[in-house]
């Protein structure tokens, strides 16, 4: 799957295969230290951020809970 931003698809492939990397040979072993694939984590975050403020994704209407609500019964684009 692609990160948000196109422009973030780089720092994803490279977090998940640091992910990858550490799941396999640290995690399932024992070690739960997540400090190995950090930084990239955080560039790959500081970077969906940036896309998600280009976008005009409103996070708060992405978290918004509308199941087992009246909401939900509406179509898309009813008010």
């Amino acid at each position: 799957m692609n990160s948000v931003g196109s422009n973030c698809n780089e720092l994803k492939q490279e977090y998940d295969a640091c992910f990858n990397v550490w799941f396999g040979t640290q995690f399932l072993k024992g070690n739960n230290n997540e400090s190995m694939c950090a930084p990239i984590l955080k560039l790959y975050t500081e970077c969906v951020k940036e896309a998600i403020k280009e976008l005009k994704i409103d996070l708060k209407e992405i978290e918004r809970n509308v199941l087992h609500t009246e909401e939900e019964k509406k179509k898309p684009g009813e008010s």
